[in-house]
């Protein structure tokens, strides 16, 4: 059976006390009333990592890094690697985030480097894969997904592979207040499923496949309704423990 997951990407919100109160709000919230059978992970600032690990349920709740390095350790100014994120108590990390890719020009090719450093160092990658608007509007959604996901995961051996949850972002939704609506999910998130099934076999049906995407409390009943949606990658409304909660408990 595949894990339910709800992860919250705090992005660049929140100094580093306003982050403890907001883990310790999720926290007593999930622990109070979520549903038990959905993992909750929270992503919040590097800065936070460890005060927030110390400061949820880790049998409720998994702390994230929003990004990894490429190198292990050495010269690389301000960046931060997958045993640093290791060390300060995270369990999982989000890659291939559409901002790192516009913003930072993170590639294909980088992203496999750093799903193979995530998995050196027991970190669940959570993948992210997606189109921009001009990609959907060109019928070409489906191509850039699956250039994105055989480039960086084709490699992994099945144990590995088995290791990795996707979270399908249309780029176009995110920050937007726009939503691909059920069907447009559900049908992205099938081929998703499909792709994987065709390399990796039994393999891809535990795969966790998340939603991204103004995903909010109005519609993730009926986003996480659809047989091949998992969960959700949040945004803005994991900034607000009420809102995070509601999601959680969409199921």
């Amino acid at each position: 059976m595949r894990k339910k997951i709800v992860a919250g990407n705090w992005k660049m919100n929140t100094t580093f006390q306003e982050g403890i109160d907001l883990a310790i709000e999720i926290n007593n919230l999930v622990v109070e009333k979520a549903h038990k059978d959905v993992i909750v992970v929270v992503a919040p600032p590097f800065t936070h990592i460890s005060e927030v690990n110390k400061a949820v349920d880790n049998d409720r709740i998994f702390v994230a890094g929003q990004n990894c390095a490429t190198e292990n350790s050495g010269a690389f100014t301000g960046e931060i690697s997958a045993e640093m994120l290791w060390s300060a108590g995270a369990d999982f990390v989000i890659l291939g985030h559409s901002e790192r890719r516009s913003y930072y020009g993170e590639t294909n090719e980088k992203l496999k480097i750093k799903v193979a450093k995530a998995l050196e160092f027991n970190l669940t990658p959570i993948y992210c894969v997606g189109e921009v608007l001009e990609e959907r509007e060109a019928n070409k959604h489906f191509e850039v997904i699956k250039e994105q996901i055989e480039k960086v995961l084709f490699d992994l051996s099945e144990a590995d592979f088995e290791k990795v949850v996707i979270a399908y972002e249309p780029v176009w939704a995110i920050g937007t207040g726009k939503t691909a609506s059920p069907e447009q999910a559900q049908e992205i998130h099938k081929y998703i499923r499909t792709l994987l099934t065709a390399k990796f076999g039994d393999a891809a049906k535990k795969t966790s496949i998340l939603y991204g995407g103004s995903c909010k409390p109005s519609n993730a009943k009926e986003l996480f309704a659809n047989a091949d949606v998992d969960g959700g990658l949040i945004g803005g409304a994991a900034l607000s423990a009420n809102d995070f909660l509601a999601i959680i408990n969409a199921f």
